[in-house]
């Protein structure tokens, strides 16, 4: 028997940062935020809401799975035959918040796109905390 989830794999990023869930929440959710630190997007907290990410590479095209405001939030990620789900989760740490941040859905023919999520979602998050400090 072939089950095709025990053949994929996930990238999974956690970091701790000293702002509240709903400054965090801001950030994940506000296309004008988003952009500041991932990517130019249509994005809307509404479930089900498609969506594209923006960039002069390509794009990616998004569905929203989840919405737990201040602490949860899932969707789709569709680009270059890679059909995954991002999945962030907030949650109290000691000066602030713990964002988790997990892409799963890479199949074992999918070794660039795995490796690029590997070393593109620690940069994005370095991203986020610059916008996140710098945001009144």
């Amino acid at each position: 028997m072939n089950n095709a989830t025990l053949d994929t794999r996930t990238v999974t990023v956690e970091r701790d940062f000293a702002h509240p869930p709903e400054k965090i929440w801001r950030a994940l959710t506000e296309p004008h935020l988003i952009e500041a630190w991932l990517m130019k997007s249509d994005f809307a907290p509404r479930p089900a809401h498609r969506f594209t990410f923006s960039a002069d590479w390509g794009s990616v095209a998004c569905q929203v799975l989840v919405i737990e405001p201040n602490s949860a939030l899932s969707y789709t990620w569709s680009a270059m035959g890679l059909e995954s789900v991002v999945t962030w989760t907030l949650s109290p740490s000691g000066a602030g918040t713990r964002l988790r941040m997990e892409q799963t859905g890479f199949g074992p023919e999918q070794e660039q796109a795995y490796r690029g999520a590997q070393y593109g979602w620690p940069t994005f998050m370095a991203q986020l905390d610059k916008v996140l400090s710098s945001e009144d």
